[in-house]
């Protein structure tokens, strides 16, 4: 169970977070939107888990790459941000979040 701290400091990365892959990831990825579904930060807050989905991709698993070869850029801007608010930067792990694909399968599935 999270603590008040861990879900104040969750939503707060995973605002931040999806500002700077707002302004940041077209020299990475191109044209591609990257949406922080979750965050899930570790009870010492030292780590945290991102969750990401992209569209149009047709194969999230090489953006993904690309984004984990990158955290540490990430996590420099994650830091200038927030700077003020944390003391220690928890270090970023990226996921992909297929939780709509899911949807979409079950929602297939039932109309059959």
């Amino acid at each position: 169970m999270e603590t008040t701290r861990q879900k104040k400091i969750s939503k707060l990365l995973q605002k931040e977070l999806s500002l700077i892959f707002q302004k940041e990831t077209h020299q990475y990825l191109g044209n591609i939107l990257v949406t922080v579904t979750a965050v899930r930060i570790s009870t010492d807050l030292s780590v945290a888990k991102v969750f990401l989905s992209f569209f149009p991709v047709d194969s999230p698993a090489k953006a993904l790459v690309v984004l984990n070869e990158n955290k540490k850029f990430f996590r420099t801007l994650l830091a200038k941000t927030c700077r003020h608010q944390l003391r220690i930067v928890p270090e970023l792990i990226f996921y992909i979040d297929d939780s709509a694909e899911y949807a979409e399968e079950i929602d297939r599935l039932l109309k059959q």
